[in-house]
């Protein structure tokens, strides 16, 4: 198993929320985005350019333009671009004045609106990062507000802090595309003018961007949403809401399955199962504090009669600490582990949904741990190694963990106003982490209102990242609940508190497997094990017979009794991906047997039912030898 970790000989730069790159890549991409307005300046001499940052994978530029742009103009956009790269021009530097800074860009509204910013001392307001992303920075370095500065490459100029490369001969003119154009509004905000977004791909060698296209041809094929209504797992209904997902029976026997396994490691963890309701008095989150941070990500409130407000629950933790407070806890009660598998309910923008990762239903793998500082790093530990037992179980052979600080300037604001506790509990993750030799990489501005965490980030069969779970400290809630426990000497204090879902939520879980397995589950985990086949209806009462058996020793089987032949039955289990099909005729219902294919088309031929059933029963069980 692979790991990703931060070293502190990476020269790397923050971009995006909680992301990193090399500084080297982040200058190319930077620089790329540069080019492309420049190209579409000269091609389109109306477009007028607002801000083009690096992203993941490459980089964007958007630009207000009479009419969107198409694929052939994408086409002469790319081929302009690879001219200009070809030329290798430089990229020089320099400050400017505020009135020199106005002087040009009188003709472009966007650029004199960033400079109202940077003239007001708005630090992220020079035009070249996504809105969303928050400051770039190499190291602790970051640029005083006060400060323009433009960068001039061949004949274009424009309003940035940089970096850059020097020179356009650092950029190989064959590993980067143009990829697509989109719709963009103007700092992110609707009310705003709406803009044209190029996005392009960039990396260090055409290898790398022919391995990139490759991998997202390959995503596509994958996709969970397309998988997801194929092989009948889930689905979204208008009537119903958007980001509320419906799960059908596969999709059912999924989460059953995923509760199950979750449920047996966490018994053997020492946790307890608790339930909470679905609905609580505004109260609740008035006194942890989640109200004032979260209030934009809930539902509104239902008003009762009485004048009470009631939110939906976006959240467990509260319902816990409840649990926790209902009687005198001592210390050798500690540590106190309360699990629940509850469905929360949190308010994403429409806009922001997407399948099964971003939903406005989703049950979580939550569970709060109660602890002395003397427990807190074997308990913080005992969760991350619970993290890599999953991903044995599921494959998972690539991950990254974050450890996710706060920022001085967010205390009082995005986070509690406690600096010394703040220091104090990282430093307790920190060397937790060192001492359990668990690499990790820290991203300043990314910690949890009330404490540090640990994010973990998983790759797929195919290299795609998906954010999974989070390891949280929590000693800000507590006190406000009066949370308390006696100590050896009998004295009263306040317990930390652990926040863990190891598997996040069911909905992005199912999702990401959906795109690792490509839909194949491996067999412990597929919703229909086993397709019973007849090749003639006179062998459906032998059929159904084997059905019973197969489940009476815990394989989910089924009976394919529809009209169609045997040919287009076996084409439809192969499509749902079922992993046995057995085909049964009259040479199987004599012997007591049936013929095994796979869903891979491999046919190992006829076996008694007896063998069949111990086959599946090994294989099925073999996934707890990664526990």
């Amino acid at each position: 198993m692979s790991q990703v970790a931060h070293t502190s000989s990476d020269e790397m730069i923050a971009y995006g929320k909680g992301k990193r790159m090399p500084l080297s890549l982040y200058k190319l991409r930077h620089s790329l985005a540069h080019v492309m307005a420049q190209a579409v300046t000269e091609l389109f001499p109306d477009a007028k350019p607002t801000i083009g940052p690096p992203v993941e994978n490459g980089f964007y530029y958007d630009f207000h333009v009479p009419k969107p742009f198409t694929p052939e103009d994408l086409a002469r956009i790319e081929a302009r671009m690879r001219e200009i790269v070809n030329k290798h021009v430089d990229f020089v530097r320099r400050e400017v004045s505020e009135s020199e800074a106005r002087e040009l860009f009188k003709a472009n509204p966007f650029k004199l609106e960033l400079i109202d910013g940077l003239v007001q001392g708005v630090a992220d307001d020079m035009g070249d990062k996504p809105t969303d992303a928050g400051q770039a920075t190499v190291g602790d370095a970051r640029p005083a507000a006060s400060v323009i500065s433009v960068y001039t490459h061949d004949t274009f100029t424009d309003l940035c802090r940089g970096p850059h490369v020097s020179n356009t001969r650092e950029i190989n003119p064959d590993a980067f595309k143009l990829a697509q154009s989109s719709g963009a509004y103007w700092r992110g905000d609707e009310r705003r003018p709406m803009l044209q977004r190029i996005y392009g791909l960039a990396f260090y060698t055409p290898e790398e961007l022919q391995q990139y296209l490759h991998t997202q041809e390959e995503a596509r094929k994958r996709d969970h949403r397309k998988l997801g209504a194929e092989l009948e797992i889930f689905l979204f209904d208008d009537e119903v809401g958007p980001g509320l997902p419906l799960w059908q029976p596969n999709g059912g026997i999924l989460i059953e399955q995923l509760e199950a396994l979750a449920k047996k490691m966490e018994e053997e963890a020492g946790y307890e199962r608790v339930k909470t309701p679905h609905v609580t008095k505004e109260d609740l989150f008035l006194r942890s504090g989640h109200l004032p941070y979260y209030a934009e990500s809930m539902y509104p409130p239902m008003t009762l009669e009485d004048g009470q407000k009631y939110y939906l629950k976006p959240m467990n933790c509260p319902f816990h600490h409840k649990i926790y407070a209902a009687k005198p806890r001592s210390y050798r009660d500690l540590p106190l582990r309360l699990a629940e598998y509850g469905t929360c309910y949190r308010y994403e923008q429409s806009g922001e949904l997407f399948g099964l990762m971003r939903v406005r239903s989703m049950q979580m793998n939550d569970a709060h741990i109660y602890c002395t500082e003397e427990q807190f790093e074997s308990e913080f530990l005992g969760v991350v190694n619970l993290y890599l037992k999953y991903f044995r179980i599921f494959g998972i052979e690539k991950y990254v963990m974050r450890l996710s600080l706060h920022s001085d300037e967010g205390l009082g604001k995005k986070y509690v106003d406690n600096k010394p506790l703040w220091l104090k509990t990282e430093d307790m993750v920190r060397r937790a982490m060192r001492d359990g030799n668990v690499p990790f990489y820290e991203a300043e501005d990314e910690a949890a209102f009330y404490g540090p965490k640990i994010d973990v980030q998983i790759f797929s069969a195919i290299g795609r990242e998906f954010t999974l779970a989070t390891n949280q400290v929590d000693f800000a809630v507590p006190p406000r609940f009066n949370l308390t426990y006696t100590d050896k000497d009998g004295q009263e204090k306040t317990p930390l508190c652990l926040h863990r879902a190891p598997l996040g939520t069911h909905e992005r879980f199912i999702g990401f497997l959906i795109e690792h397995f490509a839909g194949a589950f491996p067999l412990w985990l597929a919703p229909i094990q086993a397709m019973l086949i007849p090749i003639a209806d006179r062998h459906l009462d032998y059929c159904r017979n084997v059905e019973r058996q197969l489940r009476a020793c815990g394989i989910r089987a089924r009976v394919d009794d529809g009209p169609d032949r045997m040919q287009n039955k076996i084409r439809k289990a192969q499509s749902m991906k079922i992993p046995y099909m057995l085909i049964v005729g009259d040479k199987e219902a004599q012997a007591d047997a049936v013929a095994v294919r796979l869903r891979t088309g491999e046919d190992l031929k006829a076996m008694p039912v007896g063998q069949f059933i111990a086959r599946a029963r090994q294989l099925i069980e073999s996934y707890a030898l990664t526990l």
